[in-house]
């Protein structure tokens, strides 16, 4: 009877009622009748001895609330008993700095199966469950690298930044354009893999070439942004052709006349934050001689404004467009220039960003050398700080 008691009952009971449950049964029985139940029931002597002693003990202290054994009871966790399982598993993840740099794990997938047949290796019992919840507790995450490291940084890095800032906040009180301008990365065009992931029919995933090589017809695209820091509103045009000051400059005046003129229609001048190289570096004549050629066109003064070496990431078209692109088409191959365009004028985020892009069909030929003469001509006046950061370019003449 015990026996089919117990076996009804015991699936509805937790470690502690089981206990008290058959210590009661032992009670009733008498003398014996802890080994007795024990017999029945298939459960050790200790245990329903412990229960018993629970009776006796229920009036002098009581357990916690949901606590079903006294503190301290149970099997120790291994990192109770082993007391170098961490500090030598720690000297495994990090072996250059904690540890032995001839580690056998040094040039090892740390997964945490490897650590813990290493750790098993060095005499310890583990298991890659028990690891995976001590790195949990140790604050252990997979990561992946990130690009924060910028080589040497100038000395006065942080006063161009400041000088920016002042100048941005300045021309925006008068009313006047400010604008982020920056070349986003080059893209192959066709059914190549896009990095990211895109909603499918489970199974179904979109075929993509496998190498990476480019298709004739279609070639890379280049696509070049001004972002207008007032107004949160980006401009991209994707160019076919080579990325060079040219198109830097064309890039800009196209945003004039779709979307400058009409948001600024009292403009005087115009500033512009670029970073430090590429089609708009600082050190670029032919930067500066299309500028004087769009100053000259519209009747602005072109103030200019570079970020330091290294620092392109601050750039505010950087984090406040581009970024946002790049979540926009992620998983989805470019498969044509009208597919980039319309992804990129599709770009929004939460903040209220609107995005208006065009395709430029022109040529843009490479190696263009300017003159002397040529850079004589330009109307350009520097800033006492850095002037080969900050100068105004002006009109040659007033319109």
């Amino acid at each position: 009877m015990i026996k089919q008691r117990y076996a009804l009952i015991s699936p509805f009971l937790d470690e502690r009622q089981r206990r008290l449950y058959l210590a009661a049964e032992a009670k009733v029985i008498g003398y014996g009748g802890v080994s007795t139940v024990s017999r029945m029931t298939g459960v050790s002597r200790s245990a329903i001895s412990a229960g018993y002693e629970e009776y006796d003990q229920a009036k002098e202290k009581k357990l916690s609330p949901g606590r079903i054994r006294k503190e301290g009871g149970g099997r120790k966790r291994t990192v109770a008993t082993d007391v170098t399982l961490k500090t030598d598993l720690e000297a495994l993840i990090e072996p250059a700095t904690r540890g032995d740099p001839e580690s056998p794990l040094r040039w090892t997938c740390k997964s945490v199966r490897n650590l813990s047949d290493e750790l098993n290796r060095m005499g310890h019992k583990t298991s890659h469950r028990m690891i995976a919840e001590l790195l949990h507790e140790m604050d252990y995450s997979l990561q992946a690298n990130r690009k924060t490291l910028e080589g040497e940084s100038h000395p006065d890095r942080n006063a161009q930044f400041e000088f920016i800032n002042q100048k941005v906040k300045d021309l925006q009180a008068m009313e006047q354009p400010v604008i982020s301008v920056d070349t986003k990365k080059k893209e192959l065009v066709g059914d190549f893999k896009n990095g990211g992931k895109e909603l499918r029919p489970k199974g179904d995933p979109e075929k993509v070439r496998v190498h990476d090589f480019k298709i004739p017809e279609l070639g890379r695209v280049a696509p070049y942004g001004v972002y207008d820091m007032t107004h949160n509103i980006g401009w991209v045009n994707v160019g076919i052709d080579h990325d060079t000051s040219a198109f830097a400059v064309e890039s800009i005046r196209r945003w004039w006349y779709s979307m400058g003129k009409d948001l600024y229609p009292e403009a005087k001048q115009l500033m512009v934050t670029a970073d430090g190289g590429g089609s708009n570096g600082y050190r670029i004549r032919l930067w500066k001689l299309e500028l004087q050629k769009l100053a000259d066109e519209t009747g602005l003064s072109v103030h200019v404004s570079h970020f330091p070496p290294g620092t392109s990431k601050w750039n505010k078209i950087e984090h406040r467009l581009f970024s946002f692109i790049t979540q926009n088409w992620r998983g989805k191959p470019l498969i044509s220039h009208e597919v980039i365009v319309k992804l990129i004028a599709a770009t929004s985020n939460k903040t209220g960003l609107k995005v208006q892009c065009q395709l430029d069909t022109k040529i843009y030929p490479k190696a263009i050398k300017v003159s002397d003469k040529e850079m004589a001509d330009i109307n350009i006046q520097r800033d006492s700080f850095h002037g080969e950061w900050n100068y105004t370019i002006s009109p040659k003449h007033v319109l």
